[in-house]
């Protein structure tokens, strides 16, 4: 992508532009951002998916006893009929699922890859919506089908109500106002209090960002540090020789602390051990992704990757599905490109060592990849 380019999904700004004067500091609406009709899912295909036992999905209501809250799978007979006002169902991570909607995804890579998280799809009756929320990410929302009104704005009062299921403001004091049409788009950095009601039947899709609170990456990285630390110093056991006997035996001696604070230190001290932790974390699939392995098929021609294939890189390592690699020199290039990309054409292929070919073909193999038949291969 070209990110000196205006872009018609960002209301003609660059995406250099956009990020610098929007991107977690102020809404964006633009419209027509997207005015080619959007087929892919209609509401028969949105319907058969929530039937799914893989697919994260939630049905809201609201009705005379409140709001109400259900997890699916959903049969179609469980949902209420769509001549029934004011229900929404809510359809997690369908870009793993459907290949038209991880090629959206491909619009927005201006932003680190790192940083996506999934769309969410939100069907919705006359009158439909979640109540006004609160949340802690960078969110995309484009307007597939139908009409909804968004009201937005930020606020301090962040108080709860705290008999709803979900997490519904009490007191919404909204300073913007909008109704967005199909085509029609608008980006809301973290914090914005906002409340979307569909008027009609509508289908809206939230491309969502993830922000891994300082917490997470902490225990995350602990984690993965405390599997590594089995092969740092295992031949060294605390030793106190020479301890004097003590009448306090619950205290900690110092001399174990130490030797605690030392063996972090020296499980930190392993070249480039928290950048390859970092890189398999944030490339680990979601808890409901799996593959379909697959026998060899003999040379790869050209590569795309699987929808469901979260890759990057850093300046030494390759990432892939919450695996990492060393690479160096043109194999190194061609496996950030096809990380930056998803894809590699037949001429890239050709030129990658017989090492790197066969780590292609192994993560073919796994699912992770697919042989494109020796063409350029396109984004999924």
């Amino acid at each position: 992508m070209d990110i000196t380019q205006p872009l018609q999904l960002l209301g003609g700004l660059t995406a250099q532009q956009f990020m610098k004067r929007h991107w977690q500091k102020k809404p964006l609406l633009v419209r027509e951002a997207m005015p080619i009709p959007m087929s892919e899912p209609d509401r028969a295909q949105l319907f058969a998916l929530v039937a799914r036992d893989e697919v994260e999905s939630r049905l809201v209501t609201r009705d005379a006893r409140g709001w109400q809250l259900r997890h699916g799978p959903f049969a179609r007979r469980a949902l209420p009929p769509r001549s029934r006002p004011g229900w929404t169902l809510l359809v997690q991570g369908v870009d793993l699922h459907l290949d038209g909607i991880h090629e959206l995804l491909h619009c927005f890579r201006f932003v680190p890859e790192a940083r996506l998280d999934d769309v969410m799809i939100s069907y919705a009756t006359d009158g439909g919506g979640v109540g006004p929320h609160v949340d802690s990410y960078d969110v995309f929302l484009l307007q597939a089908q139908g009409r909804r009104r968004w009201r937005f704005g930020l606020q301090k009062d962040l108080t709860l109500q705290e008999t709803a299921p979900l997490k519904i403001l009490v007191n919404f004091v909204p300073a913007e106002e909008y109704l967005l049409e199909a085509g029609d788009m608008l980006y809301l950095p973290p914090g914005y209090a906002h409340d979307g009601v569909a008027e009609g039947e509508c289908q809206t899709w939230s491309i969502g960002f993830r922000s891994p609170g300082r917490g997470e990456i902490a225990r995350e990285l602990l984690q993965r540090l405390a599997e590594d630390a089995v092969d740092v110093n295992t031949d060294r056991l605390y030793r106190d020789r020479g301890h004097p006997a003590t009448a306090t035996p619950g205290a900690i001696p110092p001399g174990l602390q130490r030797f605690a604070a030392d063996a972090i230190r020296a499980a930190l001290k392993k070249p480039l051990v928290l950048e390859r932790a970092l890189g398999e974390y944030l490339t680990e699939p979601k808890a409901n992704v799996w593959f379909e392995t697959r026998p060899a098929a003999g040379v790869l021609r050209s590569a795309v990757l699987d929808r469901r294939t979260r890759m990057m890189h850093d300046m030494r390592h390759i990432f892939i599905n919450g695996e990492s690699w060393r690479a160096a020199g043109h194999d190194a290039a061609a496996l950030r490109k096809l990380a930056d990309q998803r894809c590699l054409s037949a001429l890239d292929c050709s030129r990658l060592s017989d090492a790197a070919q066969a780590q292609l073909q192994a993560w073919c193999e796994a699912g992770w990849l697919h042989d494109t038949g020796g063409g350029d291969g396109r984004i999924v």
